[in-house]
């Protein structure tokens, strides 16, 4: 799947993008809306916190620098003490397990709270009026959805695409 995202004037226009995607067989848990504050996007699917977040990315640097820690205090905890090889092994798989999850969790916590750096770039043309559509659709179908959104649609500035989306959000 690749994330698309679409820069659109007004509400009117964002509602003809929609049911645009949606006659092109675009399910609507993939089609996602943001606008300014205070705007109500009526029927249209508004984008959760998932997508307006940094979560994502965040957890997944969590849980690197949480396993190589992990694995690092086992390192050190090994060490110390002559161990039985086996317990050695336990030990190894504990820490870099618990220091993964706690890094995951920590840099979850951390995203959650961060807005996204890839809609970032569009702050000022959010709040200036203008509203953003990201639109996850097939690799191979992204050519074809991007044609049929500037055919019908030429006042809608396509933003491009972001290279692979995780696949649970």
């Amino acid at each position: 799947m690749r994330r698309i995202y679409f820069l659109v004037p007004d509400i009117d226009t964002t509602r003809r993008i929609v049911d645009e995607l949606l006659l092109a067989r675009i399910e609507e848990r993939h089609i996602h809306v943001i606008a300014k504050r205070g705007v109500p996007l009526e029927d249209l699917p508004e984008a959760s916190l998932m997508q307006k977040s940094d979560f994502i990315p965040a957890v997944e640097r969590g849980l690197a620098l949480g396993g190589s820690a992990g694995i690092l205090a086992g390192l050190v905890a090994l060490s110390i003490p002559p161990a039985a090889a086996v317990v050695a092994g336990g030990v190894l798989l504990a820490s870099t397990v618990a220091g993964a999850g706690v890094g995951a969790w920590a840099g979850g916590l951390i995203g959650i709270s961060t807005a996204s750096s890839r809609i970032r770039q569009f702050e000022a043309a959010i709040e200036a009026g203008q509203l953003l559509v990201l639109a996850d659709v097939p690799k191979s179908r992204v050519e074809e959805i991007e044609g049929a959104i500037k055919a019908h649609l030429p006042s809608v500035e396509i933003e491009g695409t972001e290279p692979v989306i995780p696949a649970f959000p």
